[in-house]
């Protein structure tokens, strides 16, 4: 099995081409393979700056028996999000509406006519804290395409329906007060009123969710709503996810506490 990311321009996919698995560029050589040979792909993206990119490298795609389930069962295709943004587009927006999250690196398993079917962000070799290891996902999508290959494709046609209906814009509706009030009601069931924001660490600043407890108070005037706000900016503002030297926000916190940032920034 050859790495064939060594002819690649992209500084994220040369670092990934002294790994063990197979890995194909995204184009018509891995995915005519695929369909030669009845095999999933397993999709790879992610990018050179990207933290758990490198430590699902160094973690899963150096290990010779992850490697070697990645070979023996899966067409695997690495591919830079900074080169093809369309596609970190489109399989992203599967594996949020998959998951209800998302992020790097993207780990996503499509049938040979590139429909998602199941997928994640990262995944350590070995189950820990409340994750599936990596091993345990690739033998159970083997198994589901070996013996429920049927079911495998209904799955991956849903989603595509799905994501199509989901990117269909159609005409603008006006969001009704029963839906704010939905929302809002679910975004409070998640938020930590001890240090503000959403659930628990990692913890994101969720700009959006914000934005909707903003409209539905300026409906309802409920001061409690409009104190989920302040409390979730006050604490991030005086956190270590606020860079305090050159201005901005971390991506994330690692802690819930809003202390201890991820060091990367998003443009």
């Amino acid at each position: 099995m050859v790495n064939r990311l060594a002819g690649e321009t992209s500084p994220y996919l040369l670092q990934h081409r002294d790994n063990p698995v197979a890995w194909y560029p995204w184009g018509p050589e891995a995915i005519e393979c695929a369909r030669l040979e009845a095999k999933p792909i397993f999709l790879s993206i992610g990018y050179s700056a990207c933290h758990w990119c490198h430590v699902m490298e160094h973690e899963s795609f150096e290990n010779e028996a992850i490697a070697a389930l990645l070979n023996e069962h899966f067409i695997s295709i690495k591919v830079d999000r900074e080169e093809r943004p369309d596609l970190d587009h489109i399989y992203m927006s599967a594996v949020q509406m998959l998951t209800g999250r998302g992020g790097w690196p993207m780990s996503v398993f499509l049938t040979p006519d590139l429909q998602p079917f199941y997928g994640g962000t990262y995944w350590p070799p070995e189950p820990r804290m409340g994750m599936p290891g990596l091993g345990q996902v690739l033998h159970g999508v083997a198994d589901a395409w070996l013996n429920r290959r049927e079911d495998v494709f209904a799955g991956a046609s849903r989603l595509t329906e799905e994501l199509q209906r989901a990117s269909d814009p159609g005409v603008p509706e006006e969001i009704s007060r029963e839906l704010l009030d939905h929302a809002a009601a679910a975004l409070e069931r998640q938020f930590d009123f001890q240090h503000g924001g959403f659930g628990q660490a990692p913890k994101f600043p969720h700009s959006l969710d914000l934005q909707v407890l903003l409209r539905h108070w300026r409906k309802h005037r409920q001061d409690g709503v409009l104190s989920m706000v302040r409390l979730t900016l006050d604490r991030m503002a005086a956190g270590g996810i606020y860079d305090h030297l050159g201005g901005g926000f971390a991506r994330y916190s690692v802690d819930e506490r809003w202390m201890v940032p991820h060091f990367e920034k998003m443009l």
